[in-house]
């Protein structure tokens, strides 16, 4: 592994690109330590620790850092990281399937992608701004903001720096996409994801060092072996989920070209089981942000509603039947819905035919398609099971074997899937570039 990890650097344009992608995420990772000055980053870290009571702002501050490639505990001008920009993208792709103007833009190709883009930006700086505001009023309702600083002409300068910062995050994200390795979104999240660990392992070191390791203790040596098992159970569905595919057999049409026959060779058609890889859960979670800020202003608004109040509490990330019902319910529709985006099988009939190939069994064109969604319409579900499966895990290990949020949402299953999905999809794209240059994969075995 030492030798191919070498290898990798030998390649003159891998090494610029990863060394240019490292170097955006270092920036990405400096820029936490640029904070908003107005923000009281006591009271908000004792909020953060203050989980075990559920609910309320410190479960809403853990899920947009834990989705967002943000981190509220510094108060930083990434406050909330990439989330608008996610739920731009998620307005424009649902506006893409009853629009028909947008819908005829993401078939023009490249310029209507570009196009598309564009207008994504510009509705992520909208949504920012909408959030981040939002989220400033509720930390000021809090009293997490300095007494002095507590007006409505700072809450709008902290959402105008909170906004750019946001935009400046995007950029990184394209730049990434455009000339370094990866997906720039995925890596920034997956970079926040893996910058909460040297807190969440100090935690438990200084917990076991006070405590000890006696069974029954909060962090007793049952809830440490449990927490390992489930980390690397977790680890091991992911891998064999995700690398998981439904292989369609595929025969291609003999040719007679005078004494010599071509052709008839049999092929595959690999689906992939979690067709739509981490997005659901992203997309459930930045959706599911949106109503639980919507009542805990109208709760705040007004304080004496018995009605808004539950309801905000029923919505609170992580918290209680109704949110795990809802995100389960998002999850499975959104990957039927990024599904359906991201693979069309009357295109691939067409393609398949227009090739001279068939799936034995099927006349090719209508039957085809047919054939092909359904096998889609049945692997699907089985990979938004596992995805709502992989998604309540923090809740259950959070109720069980520790109280910590953090903890549970990092070893639990959610941060977990999104870092191994990014870490394949990485090893993948470096796989291509060296298997472009006659080199074997990081992962193929020596010979």
């Amino acid at each position: 592994m030492l030798s191919k990890l070498v290898t990798v650097f030998r390649v003159p344009e891998l090494r610029r690109k990863i060394v240019l992608t490292l170097v955006l995420l270092a920036v990405y990772r400096l820029g936490f330590k640029i904070t908003l000055p107005f923000m009281d980053h006591e009271l908000v870290h004792e909020a953060l620790n203050k989980v075990t009571q559920g609910g309320g702002i410190d479960s809403l501050l853990k899920m947009v850092s834990m989705f967002s490639a943000s981190d509220m505990e510094n108060g930083s001008i990434f406050g909330l990281g990439i989330m608008p920009y996610i739920t731009a993208s998620i307005v424009f792709q649902l506006l893409g399937t009853v629009y028909p103007p947008l819908e005829a833009m993401q078939k023009e190709g490249e310029s209507g992608r570009r196009k598309l883009n564009e207008y994504t930006r510009y509705a992520t700086v909208v949504v920012c701004a909408m959030q981040s505001f939002v989220l400033i009023r509720t930390l000021g309702g809090k009293s997490l903001i300095l007494s002095e600083y507590n007006t409505l002409w700072w809450h709008i300068l902290g959402t105008v720096v909170m906004t750019a910062g946001t935009v400046f995050l995007m950029w990184i994200g394209e730049q990434i996409d455009a000339y370094g390795i990866g997906n720039g979104i995925s890596l920034l999240i997956m970079a926040g994801i893996l910058a909460r660990l040297p807190a969440i392992v100090a935690d438990w070191a200084e917990g076991i060092r006070v405590n000890g390791l006696d069974i029954g203790t909060k962090y007793g040596i049952e809830k440490l072996v449990l927490m390992g098992l489930v980390f690397v159970a977790v680890i091991v569905v992911v891998v064999f989920i995700t690398q998981g595919q439904r292989k369609i057999p595929i025969q291609s049409a003999k040719h007679v070209r005078g004494r010599r026959v071509t052709g008839g060779n049999r092929q595959w058609l690999p689906l992939k089981v979690n067709q739509s890889g981490v997005m659901p859960i992203i997309f459930a979670s930045s959706l599911l942000l949106l109503p639980y800020f919507i009542f805990n202003q109208l709760s705040n608004a007004f304080a004496g509603n018995s009605f808004i109040a539950t309801l905000a509490g029923a919505l609170s990330p992580g918290e209680g039947f109704v949110y795990n019902l809802l995100y389960v319910v998002l999850i499975y529709f959104f990957c039927y819905f990024w599904t359906a985006i991201t693979f069309n099988p009357k295109d691939m009939a067409e393609n398949l035919k227009d090739s001279g190939s068939f799936i034995p069994g099927y006349r090719p064109g209508g039957r085809t398609a047919a054939h092909l969604e359904s096998v889609m319409l049945r692997i699907t579900y089985v990979g938004a099971a596992f995805l709502a499966v992989i998604a309540v895990i923090p809740t259950i290990i959070s109720n069980t074997i520790t109280d910590n949020m953090a903890t549970a949402q990092f070893f639990g299953g959610t941060g977990l899937l999104i870092m191994v999905s990014v870490a394949l999809d990485l090893v993948q794209k470096i796989d291509s570039h060296l298997v472009m240059r006659n080199y074997s994969g990081l992962l193929d075995s020596d010979k």
